[in-house]
């Protein structure tokens, strides 16, 4: 198992640093979290986190254009920017006598893109975006499913019932104003963690970090309020019937789960890995290998820490199966679930692939940076010698009781948002979503 030193550093302009040196290869990463994703967004201006994760990439007070990527690229990195409901981040891994470049340029965009951003920059990525939006939600088959999921999940007004992609109307109602407004309020040095994760000396690197970081001022960041409190189930089911141009039906779930950072999280992971990861998964053998009446099938966590997280099934149906025989069959195994619980060798699966995604994820550099700044951002500490050794305690206490307990408790009708796509080559409109308005799209973006 891993171990080795992390140190935590404060700016006085509030920059949180988190240090990790590991020697082992000769390159280093860096990571930086912005503590703003699409919930910190206001009504008629969603998209603005996911929009900057693109302007933060089209020059700054001394990079113009792509020069970030050029100078990055011809250092043999790959850059890299993602933004979800909660936080937007960028990491870059670069050989180590390359990494004063990459703060430096880290340092330059969040003191300085203000220079650099025009109506010309923010034209071209608002049509960028709307582009992606189009290829990867409007005109993909089941593209829109998570827009209809969220905003049945999380009600009207309530800041998680948007995805971070954004309206086309509001991606077009954004203004130059708008968008050094959202700058300025948000990418403050007090609202972002920086960490450093590979072969570097802390010192030397500490003094860089204070060099180019230690001068940037701006006014200190207002939290968001909190978002309202939801209750932890949803009281009752919720459903919509899309009619769309889709190869084959399809049966969807979304289903409130307890925050990040919670043992129940960690019980919520585990029975969403028992019923829908792996070939020998509950769901995939009943539905797939058994009926054939599902052709593909997938399950999973959004973890999150200013709302109850989202658990989610996505199943298609074979060819020759009415979507509602595939309910009725994906009713009784959740039944079953609920009843009877985990055997000890579903568990013990469930537990060898959620070990196996953490530990690739945190095999490189770049990942246990990532995985730092998290930990800073959300939960205000870092683990200190063995980010997997405590992840891994973790799972590993959850029993099957409290699997069991959690299943019954959460995986029920009146605890979920059902969408149904239904193949229909002429009609894409959406049925009533319960009373609820539809959503505007989006989620994490990886460039």
């Amino acid at each position: 198992m891993e171990t080795y030193s992390v140190k935590e550093h404060r700016l006085d302009n509030g920059l949180r640093i988190v240090l990790a040196p590991d020697h082992l290869n000769p390159v280093a990463a860096v990571c930086v979290w912005y503590g703003v994703g699409s919930r910190h967004e206001r009504p008629g201006r969603t998209g603005m986190a996911h929009l900057f994760e693109h302007l933060m990439f089209q020059g700054s007070r001394n990079i113009p254009g792509n020069g970030h990527f050029a100078l990055l690229h011809e250092a043999g990195s790959r850059p890299n920017g993602t933004t979800n409901f909660e936080r937007t981040n960028f990491t870059e891994t670069v050989p180590s006598h390359h990494l004063e470049l990459a703060l430096w340029m880290e340092a330059d965009r969040m003191g300085g893109l203000l220079d650099a951003l025009t109506q010309e920059s923010l034209d071209n990525q608002r049509d960028v975006v709307k582009n992606e939006r189009r290829q990867r939600y409007d005109n993909l088959p089941y593209g829109t499913a998570w827009e209809h999921l969220v905003a049945m999940a999380y009600p009207p007004g309530h800041p998680y019932h948007h995805l971070p992609i954004g309206s086309m109307a509001d991606l077009d109602a954004a203004s130059l104003h708008d968008t050094r407004s959202f700058f300025t309020r948000h990418y403050t040095p007090d609202n972002a963690v920086l960490a450093v994760v590979g072969d570097f000396e802390p010192e030397q690197t500490l003094g860089w970090i204070r060099r180019y970081f230690g001068g940037i001022a701006g006014p200190r960041y207002t939290a968001a309020p909190p978002a309202a409190v939801l209750p932890e189930l949803m009281g009752t089911e919720s459903r919509s019937v899309v009619r769309a141009d889709v190869p084959s039906g399809a049966v969807l779930h979304a289903y409130r789960m307890p925050r990040d950072g919670t043992r129940e999280a960690e019980a919520a992971a585990l029975t969403l890995a028992i019923l829908g990861s792996g070939q020998n998964s509950r769901l995939k053998l009943r539905l797939i290998r058994r009926d054939r009446s599902a052709s593909s099938l997938s399950s999973g966590l959004i973890r999150l820490t200013g709302a109850p997280s989202l658990g989610w099934l996505d199943i298609k149906a074979s060819a020759t199966t009415p979507t509602a025989e595939l309910e009725a069959s994906l009713d009784e195994e959740l039944g079953r679930f609920a009843i009877a619980g985990p055997t000890g060798e579903e568990l013990a699966r469930a537990r060898a692939h959620l070990e196996r995604v953490l530990l690739m994820r945190l095999e490189s550099v770049g990942g246990r940076a990532d995985e730092l700044c998290r930990q800073a951002t959300f939960f205000g500490h870092v683990e200190r010698g063995g980010i997997a050794a405590t992840a891994l305690a973790q799972l590993d206490s959850v029993t099957a009781e409290e699997v069991h307990a959690f299943a019954a408790a959460r995986l029920h009708p009146s605890n979920r948002a059902v969408l149904v796509f239904e193949p229909d080559a002429v009609a894409a409109v959406p049925a009533a979503v319960s009373g609820t308005a539809p959503a505007a799209p989006a989620e994490d973006v990886h460039r």
